[in-house]
């Protein structure tokens, strides 16, 4: 049987979020992390691309634009080892969400979706390329486009049907509004570690030290 004492003290701790939600009540350090790790976790317009175990103990979610060099270099240089190390072993699901900082990047992320269509190892295929290619998205954005809708099996013409979707530009809009006004991201990369914000690049050195340190509660 559930402890009654164990279940009081889960009723006050959903109260206390759900005020802290509607802004009825000031939040303590532990208790406003709570209450960011409800908003990370409510869905978006658009699916969740994700890697690893839903059972995870730790979610990371990062916002990025295909168009931010630091976003770039996370994905080359620490996400291969976190995804070894941590997201293959069930120990880390990791969530990619885009904050398109221009029309780049919204276009990039528009095709990653259209490439994907709702598979989420082929949509992280799908960014690693765009990021690596951010240069050439910059400099020619429709030729990039088209070349790696091809290395996905994508005709020219429907990158570009792609690229005229009015509904996935839509819901890419109101997933990043969200992020703006209620998760207060306004930068990229920005992290949430099972609803612990950081913001700004990392090395695979910073994160290991934070993911160990969850890992050992």
């Amino acid at each position: 049987m559930f402890p009654l004492s164990l279940f009081c003290r889960a009723l006050v701790t959903a109260f206390l979020v759900f005020f802290v939600l509607a802004g009825l009540l000031p939040a303590p350090p532990v208790l406003a992390q709570s209450a960011t790790a409800a908003l990370v976790a409510k869905p978006g317009a658009l699916p969740d691309m994700a890697l690893g175990s839903a059972k995870a103990p730790i979610t990371i979610v990062e916002y990025s634009s295909m168009s931010c060099p630091h976003c770039a270099a996370f994905s080359e240089n620490v996400f291969p080892m976190l995804q070894s190390k941590y997201i293959d072993t069930g120990k880390v699901r990791f969530v990619s969400r885009a904050f398109p900082l221009d029309l780049a990047a919204v276009s990039a992320t528009m095709l990653a979706r259209c490439i994907a269509k709702g598979d989420g190892p082929k949509y992280f295929d799908a960014t690693t390329i765009l990021f690596k290619r951010q240069g050439e998205l910059a400099e020619r954005p429709l030729d990039t486009l088209k070349s790696v809708g091809g290395h996905f099996g994508m005709s020219g013409e429907a990158v570009e049907a792609c690229e005229q979707d009015e509904g996935l530009l839509e819901k890419v809009k109101a997933d990043q509004q969200f992020a703006f006004d209620q998760l207060k991201v306004d930068a990229t990369p920005t992290f949430f570690i099972n609803g612990e914000k950081l913001k700004g690049s990392m090395s695979f050195e910073d994160l290991e030290k934070k993911l160990t340190t969850i890992l050992k509660r």
